[in-house]
């Protein structure tokens, strides 16, 4: 990983967090907006509900199904086109068409059991609703929220971005 540094875990503590990521993300879609942007800047929907968090991606990284590696960043709005350095404390293992698709839940510090709960109940909505377009759009495969895994799992199954990566040959 040459753009991630995994600083060691804190030895004595009682509640020890594991070792968190850190690592550049662009903002995409800001928290609130009804605009879900890919990761080349096209509009790929609208959504009839706001995003509760901001969502982008790690440029220099591509996830199993071929795109930019997502992330989200809990916290306050940040605008499209943020570049933010943030720790990732975890990830989100989703699958769209039969596709794994990890998201990383990145912020400054490591989530609460409330924010962890959250992002896993909107990700099982979110499956649902994905399930839905894909069976309007024709596009057959199971949909669904996998659970919770560490943020060193989801890099484990990404890949680096080659300089002659020009976007993601799956259409969202």
């Amino acid at each position: 990983m040459t753009n991630a540094h995994i600083p060691s875990a804190q030895a004595g503590s009682a509640a020890v967090e594991p070792p968190e990521l850190e690592l550049d993300v662009v903002i995409e879609v800001p928290r609130g907006s009804f605009l879900k942007r890919g990761s080349i800047g096209r509009i790929d929907f609208v959504s009839p509900f706001p995003c509760p968090f901001n969502y982008g991606s790690v440029p220099n990284y591509l996830g199993l199904e071929g795109d930019l590696l997502d992330a989200l960043v809990l916290g306050p709005r940040l605008p499209v086109g943020t570049r933010i350095r943030v720790k990732a404390w975890g990830a989100v293992t989703q699958t769209d068409r039969g596709m794994v698709d990890d998201k990383l839940v990145c912020c400054t510090h490591p989530p609460t059991p409330a924010q962890k709960a959250f992002v896993l109940r909107f990700f099982g909505f979110y499956a649902k609703c994905k399930g839905l377009l894909n069976l309007l759009r024709g596009r057959p495969g199971r949909n669904g929220c996998d659970g919770w895994c560490s943020a060193a799992q989801a890099m484990a199954r990404a890949r680096p971005r080659q300089q002659s990566w020009k976007g993601s040959a799956v259409k969202y």
